[in-house]
């Protein structure tokens, strides 16, 4: 295990990464505004079969999206926290809440997406890649996190 712990808001989900995830985007899109009420998420992508539920009840929300492409939220059936989602019915890979982490502190964006819809007063820092949509996979992920992702098979 990696040490890295997560939960809900009330404390009825928890759960353990057994690795790090791939890698971590800061989304800006309008969708993700939307959904999490905030100017951006921060989305830890990680194989779905290394999050270990250890307590608590998930149940799959259909969200509306602009590109009509399916997306589902794993909320808790208690306080309707979102914990993780999959995008394109992708089930294999999870995109984490990465502010769910114990120490959401633990995992910092790797790049900064859909910045054209970005808030105006939303200052992005120099440190880290930022795009205005999405950006080439190949060039920017780690080769290890690329292998992991290649094995589950996804477009």
């Amino acid at each position: 295990m990696t040490g890295l712990t997560g939960g809900c808001a009330c404390g009825a989900v928890r759960y353990d990464l057994a690795s790090r995830p791939m890698f971590t985007n800061c989304c800006h899109c309008r969708d993700c505004q939307r959904q999490v009420g905030s100017a951006f998420v921060i989305n830890a992508i990680i194989e779905t079969d290394r999050i270990a539920v250890r307590s608590g009840e998930l149940r799959p929300t259909a969200m509306p999206t602009d590109s009509g492409r399916p997306h589902l939220v794993y909320r808790c059936t208690a306080c309707g926290t979102t914990l993780w989602s999959d995008y394109g019915d992708r089930r294999v890979m999870s995109f984490l809440r990465a502010a769910t982490l114990d120490d959401p502190a633990a995992i910092a964006p790797d790049a900064h997406i859909f910045t054209r819809s970005k808030l105006p007063w939303v200052r992005l820092p120099d440190d880290t890649p930022a795009f205005e949509i999405y950006y080439d996979m190949q060039a920017l992920w780690p080769p290890e996190s690329l292998a992991r992702r290649a094995a589950l098979n996804v477009r």
